[in-house]
């Protein structure tokens, strides 16, 4: 505020713009606005966002929803001042106290607004849209255009996920078997993963010499663990052409050959086996909803009679079911995330019958925090890495997506499956705590 006038501040471009989005919503914004003319206005002690320009302005005007405000803040263009994530709480809560929605404009609300920019000298041709957003081509959920989407979000590269994940390169949600008190050098994120890959093999009934199909291995944390903990034999598949790379190098630094073998390929182009489990953690969300009720399909048809399947999977209601605008153009194209319910439905009608589901919402929000916790402290390696215009993205869908399921807009569980014989068997004892018994391996 030093060397600006009272006048100024009075009469500044916050004073402004204020009052025109509190009349064009219909509400009092719990809102602290500072522009780029030193302007301030709002309640005291509310979050600030600061428009570093009038390209924010700009870019809000060509694009007057989620995703515009999305890329002003990535660009830098638009800031909060403090911590985002009370920035974003504040903001949801009050959509959700106050009954805020995106503002439909009448003709009197479109003329002041257009008055009010011209005036603030915001009115321009619009801003390019950021280098970090996603340019698919080609029909959805084409091979081509999946892999496309796949290399969008997992090529970044390894060094990225290196650097973000813990030592286990697990980049799902992990499984917290202590309070959030007990977090600390004895137990934390790393060890949560584990706990996480140490479930889903229990659950699957792992022993020496089984065989497991992992569709979607991602880094290889789950293909890694149930090969040298449980000494399962796995056949790890992925998309991604980095993860692929780096899952081979673990498997050869691990002498891991016998065990393990990695393929680089379409789910739709696994040929049909006999695996004793086959598991799929936050995968499903990249097939589609049309294509969904063929990927179980594939489940069923890679099991053995009495197999099992564990689908690890994040579920958002029929609203937004891509994640939202933003997640969809900046880190996962195409995505599609169903209730529980439907997947369950789907399950069951490729002929799998559904044993278990265990909810893991509350786990998800204690791993992303573990996950931001590093890109903050280090912000500068990031930066130098991948630049600061992704770090922003980064920044934004973390704390979003934390926030998202700390609210219940977003869950996670874990579907664990059994393909009956033709008699009906599944080849399961009768009671869960017989089925998580750990049958081998050593630690």
């Amino acid at each position: 505020m030093t060397g600006i006038r009272p006048t100024a501040v009075r009469t500044g471009a916050a004073h402004r713009l204020l009052p025109l989005a509190e009349r064009i919503l219909g509400a009092r914004l719990p809102l602290r606005l500072r522009a780029w003319d030193g302007s301030v206005a709002g309640p005291e002690g509310a979050p600030v966002v600061v428009l570093r320009s009038r390209r924010a302005l700009r870019r809000l005007i060509w694009q007057p929803d989620e995703l515009g405000l999305a890329q002003a803040y990535i660009t830098g263009d638009l800031d909060i001042d403090g911590d985002l994530a009370d920035g974003l709480r504040t903001v949801w809560g009050a959509a959700r106290e106050r009954g805020l929605r995106p503002p439909r404009l009448t003709l009197a609300d479109r003329a002041g607004a257009v008055a009010a920019m011209l005036r603030l000298g915001a009115i321009g041709p619009r801003p390019p849209v950021p280098a970090s957003q996603a340019r698919l081509g080609g029909a959805l959920h084409s091979k081509a255009r999946d892999r496309a989407a796949i290399s969008h979000h997992y090529d970044l590269s390894n060094d990225f996920y290196a650097l973000l994940l813990d030592e286990t390169m697990a980049y799902s949600s992990g499984y917290w078997t202590r309070d959030e008190s007990e977090e600390g050098p004895e137990y934390g994120a790393a060890d949560a993963q584990r706990d996480k890959l140490d479930l889903i093999c229990r659950k699957l009934g792992l022993e020496p010499g089984s065989t497991l199909l992992d569709i979607g291995c991602g880094w290889g944390s789950l293909t890694l663990h149930a090969a040298e903990t449980y000494k399962t034999r796995v056949t790890a598949v992925t998309l991604a052409a980095e993860q692929a790379r780096y899952v081979r190098e673990q498997v050869t630094a691990r002498g891991l050959e016998e065990r393990v073998e990695v393929r680089l390929s379409d789910y739709r182009d696994i040929e049909a086996g006999s695996y004793d489990a086959v598991s799929t953690v936050e995968m499903g969300e990249h097939v589609g909803d049309d294509e969904y009720p063929g990927f179980t399909a594939t489940l069923h048809r890679m099991l053995r009679p009495g197999g099992r399947v564990l689908v690890q999977q994040m579920s958002r209601g029929a609203v937004a079911p891509g994640g939202g605008a933003f997640i969809e153009s900046y880190i996962a194209p195409d995505m599609h995330m169903r209730p529980l319910g439907d997947t369950v439905s789907l399950l069951e009608g490729a002929g799998l019958e559904v044993r278990a589901v265990e909810a893991m919402r509350e786990h998800y929000p204690r791993t992303i925090r573990a996950w931001h916790r590093t890109l903050e402290e280090r912000w500068a390696e990031f930066g130098a890495l991948v630049g600061e215009e992704t770090a922003r993205v980064w920044r934004l869908y973390l704390v979003g997506s934390a926030l998202a399921f700390e609210e219940g807009r977003m869950g996670v569980d874990q579907i664990l499956a059994v393909r009956p014989s033709a008699r009906g068997s599944g080849d399961m004892p009768l009671t869960p705590g017989a089925w998580y018994a750990r049958k081998g391996g050593t630690r």
